[in-house]
């Protein structure tokens, strides 16, 4: 498996990792408000940080596990 660190990437990386990581709920992010039920908020506004290189992937989730006891 390839590094999902900010350093090893590129935008365009970062951007497929989130959605292909997000398909493990059983469908597409488009049109969908499924995290923003859960707590975390708009995919988009959540996932930013990590797709512009400024906060590391798994940082953004144990933010969000430890905010709602859930991780996508």
């Amino acid at each position: 498996m390839k590094s999902l660190l900010i350093k090893d990437t590129t935008k365009e990386e970062r951007m497929k990792i989130v959605q292909e990581g997000l398909n493990g709920c059983g469908g597409a992010c488009d049109f969908c408000n499924g995290c923003d039920n859960l707590g975390g908020g708009s995919i988009d506004a959540f996932y930013e940080p990590y797709i512009n290189g400024e906060v590391e992937l798994r940082d953004l989730n144990m933010n969000y596990k430890s905010n709602t006891g859930m991780v996508h």
